[in-house]
């Protein structure tokens, strides 16, 4: 199976330590969640992606990130997709303790598509 025509594009916003630590994984896995955060979430749309980045980390980290990822879809798809406020504000809901597994499907480099900063609240791609 090509697992590139079969691989479904998800966006996960995210501050700069979590960015650093995917950058150490050289751009290939999402890091361990902290003992706080029992679910990785990331998001099916860009505009719900930017909106947490920009206005939640930016604010919150001084720099709010947007990154992309593809991941194979057989494998996204045992996890439901939640609604959690208007119609397009839509998650995948990984419990913690299947992020090593789920990283192992991801095809592909994570990409940053864009940044915030507090400062400006000014893309830059």
């Amino acid at each position: 199976m090509d697992t590139r025509s079969t691989a479904m594009t998800l966006w996960r916003p995210c501050g700069p330590a979590e960015l650093d630590l995917v950058r150490r994984s050289n751009w290939t896995a999402w890091p361990p969640r902290l003992p706080e955060q029992p679910i990785f979430y990331p998001v099916l749309n860009e505009e719900y992606a930017t909106k947490i980045a920009r206005d939640w980390n930016a604010p919150r980290s001084g720099t709010g990130y947007v990154t992309r990822f593809r991941l194979e879809r057989p494998f996204a798809d045992r996890y439901a997709v939640h609604r959690v406020g208007g119609g397009t504000i839509l998650e995948l809901w990984v419990p913690a303790e299947e992020l090593d597994e789920f990283n192992g499907h991801i095809v592909g480099p994570i990409e940053v598509t864009a940044e915030y900063r507090a400062e400006s609240s000014a893309a830059t791609r």
